[in-house]
């Protein structure tokens, strides 16, 4: 037998209640003393003794009708299988999606989610079957549906921790539909035990949602009041030239957890040594700007990392950087057409662009005629302007230079001749020089079009907004890269390898004889961008994300027994050409090589990862959930249905009301008779 409303059956306590009343009734007959007992009628002993019979009958009654009455409001009914399988008529398949990204580091969060998925299996039935997803960015560790809960059970307590990746709920959900396609029941269920971060429904298709008929339900084990702060972004130089000493890190500091903090610090640590420290007002909004100053005098590498410190959960409060302090580039100007009027030198105005003290280039200038192949000893780039005919000696120096590893910088000038041009530089020139084109008046090129991806330009995410009334047109070179265009097509600037080294070619003259370049804010940095590209100031990637590949092939040591990595957290794994990469799997300093001397690469966490902000559960749930799916009912609402289906041909508690009635017209029978 079973109950629909077990509760109720904390009632029978009160069948002691006529119990209590009958021994409290229960009296010792009084002693009177009478003078003679003569006039008193004797009672025989078969009366008393059905009088007591009446009394424990009574209370019998009473007692019954209490434990009746209690027994239909629990509504009794015959069930030959226990009821904790009453739902095996209607087995399931369910499938576990487990958070385990960064922010489920907060807290107990990711333990809570742990034990949430271990109680839903711990409630399937023996039919049911279960798989198990952990998720971050994209699908981690992935059981597929099996009936083996014990076996699921285990596969959780050794399922690995969060890592640093931000969270994408799709890729999850899609694994998990596709799990479901495979299921052996009708009844399909996603469960999703998450903190439900915003940046979540980042990414995907919106359009996407879960197959008709599978059920999703969410679980939120994310703490209420979250205290975080996130470095959103930092400016930090990837490396320098010597000469400049001094350089502003910039660090965007952002409250992004539940419960906004109002004050914060930024340290900046180079290596293992606190530099600077700023405090943060966060009180009237939500991020603000940090300039650090830093210092590298040295030439040589530094390890830089940007902390902010004030709120509850460290892990994304910190930022590592790499600089690498190169030494100063060798510049030789060669300017092929020295004017009196300065405005229309093109070596004064490049000239301008490299002076100073703490400039990172030293330059110097030369005619053209004054040229000789000594004067390459020692030099990084060399800048053609404006030049006309060279000397057989002085061409083989220039390709000799180039081909060694040298950087050349042609940018031919209305002094220069085309075909002079095409034939001393057939070997060096990205492009052939065709004729020296003039716009009319009140006319003008401007650059239409650039390879925003090239290192040159990546740099300067900035509207070219100079105007050029002339230009060479030109034909590109096989093997050249157009870099710029003009808008009406025409190559403005182009690149090309030759040997060891690096050729740019700028078809407009670097002058203000046919352009307002030099006068630009752009043309300063556009000169040292070119001349770090030349001059090999572009080292290998050193900055990464977790999760990306890092490549260690261009920074191996000749000495492979030192080519051994060290992690973050202290572990040293070995490099070689035939295995240089390796996967960034958290943040911190990558070190190849010994610690005085060793190549740095920096790994920090996804842009996000940290933000806390939240969304409502629910908002996912509408986006994904099938509009073909019937709302499905909770496990105790299909149980008590099923129960109460059960129960409905039976109605014992309307026979248990009935037996009361009559039991209650017998007791007042018997009481009215066993006390008159």
């Amino acid at each position: 037998m079973s109950f629909l409303a077990p509760l109720f059956l904390f009632g029978l306590l009160a069948v002691a209640i006529p119990v209590a009343i009958h021994l409290i009734r229960r009296e010792k007959p009084p002693r009177v003393n009478f003078s003679s007992i003569r006039f008193l009628k004797q009672t025989t002993k078969k009366l008393v003794l059905f009088q007591q019979i009446q009394q424990w009958l009574l209370l019998a009654i009473r007692t019954l009708l209490i434990a009746l009455i209690v027994f239909a409001f629990a509504r009794p009914l015959f069930y030959q299988t226990p009821m904790a399988n009453l739902m095996d008529s209607e087995p399931q398949s369910l499938v576990l999606l487990i958070d385990s990204s960064l922010s489920m580091q907060y807290g107990e969060q990711f333990e809570r989610a742990r034990s949430e998925a271990e109680r839903h299996i711990a409630r399937l039935n023996p039919a049911d079957e279960v798989a198990v997803i952990s998720f971050s960015q994209a699908p981690r560790q992935v059981r597929d549906l099996s009936g083996d809960h014990a076996a699921m059970s285990a596969f959780l307590d050794g399922m690995d921790g969060p890592d640093y990746q931000v969270v994408r709920f799709q890729p999850a959900l899609r694994l998990a539909d596709e799990l479901l396609g495979s299921a052996q029941h009708d009844r399909q269920r996603v469960v999703m035990l998450s903190d439900f971060q915003a940046s979540g429904m980042e990414g995907g298709d919106p359009s996407w949602m879960l197959g008709p008929g599978v059920a999703f339900e969410t679980v939120n084990v994310g703490d209420e009041r979250v205290r975080n702060l996130s470095l959103a972004d930092v400016r930090a130089p990837a490396q320098l030239r010597e000469g400049v000493s001094e350089y502003e890190i910039l660090a965007r500091v952002r409250s992004t957890g539940t419960v906004a903090v109002d004050q914060a610090r930024v340290s900046l640590i180079i290596d293992g040594e606190t530099v600077a420290q700023e405090p943060v007002d966060l009180s009237e909004r939500s991020e603000a700007v940090v300039s650090l100053p830093a210092e590298f005098e040295a030439g040589g590498q530094y390890a830089g990392e940007v902390h902010v410190s004030g709120d509850d959960f460290d892990i994304d409060n910190r930022f590592y950087f790499s600089v690498d302090v190169l030494p100063r580039s060798q510049v030789l100007v060669i300017n092929g057409a020295p004017s009196d009027n300065w405005y229309d030198d093109a070596a004064h105005w490049f000239s301008l662009a490299l002076d100073g003290l703490d400039t990172p280039y030293q330059a110097r200038t030369v005619i053209q005629a004054d040229f000789t192949e000594a004067m390459l000893a020692g030099q990084d780039v060399v800048a053609l302007l404006n030049t006309g005919s060279m000397s057989q000696a002085q061409q083989q120096a220039l390709e000799q230079f180039v081909n060694q590893g040298g950087g050349l910088w042609l940018a031919p000038g209305e002094r220069s001749d085309a075909q002079a041009f095409n034939e001393q530089f057939a070997a060096l020139a990205p492009a052939r020089l065709q004729s020296l084109e003039r716009m009319s008046d009140n006319d003008y090129l401007l650059i239409a079009d650039r390879d925003r991806r090239h290192p040159i330009l990546a740099p300067l995410d900035v509207e070219w907004n100079a105007r050029f009334r002339g230009y060479w047109q030109s034909e590109a070179q096989p093997g050249s890269e157009v870099i710029m265009q003009f808008d009406n097509g025409a190559p403005a600037f182009l690149e090309m390898e030759r040997g060891e080294g690096q050729v740019l070619m700028m078809t407009p003259p670097l002058d203000l004889s046919l352009s307002n370049l030099p006068l630009q804010g752009l043309y300063l940095p556009f000169v040292h961008e070119a001349l770090d590209y030349l001059g090999g100031g572009q080292v290998g990637e050193r900055a990464h994300r977790v999760g990306d590949l890092m490549d260690f092939r261009a920074d191996l040591l000749a000495d492979s027994s030192r080519n051994t990595v060290t992690l973050p957290d202290g572990q040293q794994l070995p490099v070689s050409l035939e295995a240089s990469t390796m996967r960034a799997e958290q943040p911190g300093f990558f070190r190849l090589g010994e610690q005085e001397a060793s190549v740095i690469h920096a790994v920090n966490i996804p842009p996000g990862a940290g933000d806390m902000r939240r969304i409502p559960a629910s908002e996912l749930h509408d986006r994904v959930i099938n509009p073909e799916t019937a709302p499905q009912r909770s496990e105790r609402v299909r149980t008590a249905q099923l129960m109460q289906d059960i129960e409905q041909p039976q109605r014992l508690w309307w026979w248990i009301l009935l037996l009361v009635l009559i039991l209650l017209l017998a007791e007042t029978r018997l009481a009215n008779r066993t006390y008159r």
